[in-house]
């Protein structure tokens, strides 16, 4: 059985449904909830919980009657179904308690459970180390193992529950993308001729908006990204294109949308684009690993409710928000966070940096140190083997 809440997480799940079905000899059944990656993948989904994906204190307690309902509902088909290994794929908060409840529910009813005992995974780990550490306990309890593709994860947990067993496995975007032939990556470190160097520079430069893959995301950030677009092009011969994952984001934006004849919307292909993007604006959330993997510049903003940044601020404990900072520990992206995202700040960052290509190179450099810390390929395949141990 596997969970995942995101689209991202969605993806992953599906990476490693294939990974499962390649390294084990026997059959295996897939059943759970997520969205259209896993449903591919031929996993037989339950809930599409892409589709009600939110972030937020508020929105989630909004929400909150409707997702007790897949809560318990997915709770109840894991009871009838009785998988051997659940797997927990991102969406910490749902998941976290989700594996609550399941031993919770085998320890009540230990005599009628039939002997069910499922081995519990969480594939990525949640950020406790940004804050609320005292969580890693409660998941010590309740899981039986931790996948994690961020380098310094595991060393943390070690520190403070040695008990509870964890795995780098690397992280998935390394498999997604080396097969490709974007020359852009930073991964790709053969000299390029000097045809293509003039003909980059004689390019347009393209700017790509990326505000979220969620609803209040696109509501909150959009509007401050094309207004922002706006003041770029008043000073730069610049293009813009924005790339949502699916119709319905579209829809929305096209809905928000300032005039902006220089900007183009798609949807998908996210990869093709950012192997010819000159510079990013993007939500600080999994996408600026994507930048930072194609060695994409990017201004990086992050936007929430007034309720919900009150009570970030005063848990959160790292200086950065954008991962690859977290990961290089100083600030390569420029970040811009609630009252600071504004048009004006983020259109002259931008614009600061448009002007300054050695600046831009310089940041390239120091995202490819960053992408090399994220181990070799076969993420998916690491963790797959390790799922197969238990």
């Amino acid at each position: 059985m596997l969970i995942a809440g995101e689209a991202s997480g969605d993806m992953l799940a599906a990476e490693l449904v294939k990974a499962l079905r390649a390294a084990s000899p026997s059959s295996l059944e897939f059943f759970g909830a997520g969205g259209s990656k896993m449903t591919e993948a031929g996993v037989d989904l339950a809930v599409d919980m892409t589709a009600h994906s939110v972030i937020g204190l508020i929105e989630v307690l909004k929400s909150y009657s409707h997702f007790r309902r897949i809560f318990n509902q997915l709770l109840q088909l894991a009871v009838e179904r009785k998988p051997d290994v659940i797997v927990c794929v991102d969406f910490s908060g749902f998941n976290r308690r989700f594996a609550h409840a399941v031993r919770e529910y085998i320890r009540k009813h230990q005599n009628s459970a039939g002997g069910w005992s499922p081995k519990i995974v969480q594939f990525v780990s949640p950020q406790v180390w940004a804050s609320r550490p005292s969580r890693a306990e409660k998941m010590a309890r309740d899981i039986d193992l931790l996948l994690c593709i961020f380098p310094f994860e595991k060393d943390w947990y070690a520190k403070r529950v040695p008990n509870l067993r964890v795995e780098f496995v690397g992280h998935p975007i390394v498999d997604r993308h080396a097969a490709g032939t974007h020359s852009t990556a930073p991964l790709k470190t053969s000299p390029v001729p000097e045809e293509r160097v003039r003909d980059a520079a004689e390019r347009i430069p393209t700017i790509l908006l990326l505000p979220g893959s969620r609803v209040g995301e696109l509501k909150r950030h959009l509007p401050i990204m094309l207004e922002a677009a706006q003041t770029i092009s008043a000073e730069q011969t610049v293009q813009f294109k924005m790339v949502l994952p699916d119709k319905k984001l579209e829809q929305l934006a096209n809905g928000i949308s300032a005039p902006l004849p220089n900007l183009k919307v798609q949807i998908g292909g996210l990869a093709e684009a950012l192997a010819n993007a000159t510079l990013a604006i993007a939500s600080t959330g999994t996408v600026t690993m994507e930048c930072a993997y194609f060695g994409v510049p990017t201004i990086a903003i992050y936007q929430t409710s007034w309720s919900t940044y009150q009570i970030g601020k005063r848990i959160i404990q790292v200086r950065f928000l954008a991962m690859p900072n977290l990961l290089a520990n100083e600030m390569i992206f420029p970040e811009f966070i609630q009252h600071e995202a504004t048009a004006k700040d983020i259109s002259s960052a931008a614009i600061d940096l448009l002007n300054h290509p050695e600046r831009l190179d310089k940041i390239k450099t120091k995202l490819g140190k960053v992408i090399e810390s994220l181990g070799k390929h076969g993420a998916s395949e690491r963790a797959s083997k390790a799922i197969l141990n238990l």
